[in-house]
């Protein structure tokens, strides 16, 4: 589960299956238009993710960004564009897949200055897993 936040609050929870039988969705009640679930530590840029568990994912490969997740392909969240005017080093990180691909499409057309961060996997969880196995 990863948590939604706004403001410092919670607004709502992502929710994965982990079980054999796959699913995704989201807490009741929650309110991802609020805001969104992030990881961040030394920060030097951002990459925005379409999972809570991808952008913890992309946060373990690449440590030195802020992982933001935008609970699906959502290529303009709300607060998307008070990220865009802080000036920071934006990478859209959406899915290696045709949803994917689309949003990041239409997020890097409304905001040029923000780049595309595609995982060479489906997506930074796979890609994180692949990594793992490469070193078992």
């Amino acid at each position: 589960m990863g948590q939604i936040f706004a403001g410092g609050n919670v607004a709502g929870a992502e929710l994965r299956g982990t079980s054999q039988q796959k699913w995704v969705g989201m807490a009741e009640g929650s309110r991802k238009d609020l805001g969104a679930f992030y990881i961040t530590s030394n920060s030097k840029y951002v990459v925005i993710c379409e999972s809570a568990i991808d952008a913890i994912s992309c946060f373990i490969i690449h440590p030195d960004c802020i992982a933001i997740s935008t609970a699906g392909a959502t290529p303009n969240p709300a607060w998307l564009s008070h990220l865009v005017n802080r000036n920071m080093k934006i990478f859209c990180g959406f899915d290696a897949d045709e949803t994917g691909d689309r949003a990041a499409k239409i997020m890097l057309r409304q905001y040029p200055q923000i780049k595309r961060l595609r995982p060479d996997k489906h997506d930074w969880n796979e890609e994180l897993k692949s990594i793992k196995q490469n070193l078992s």
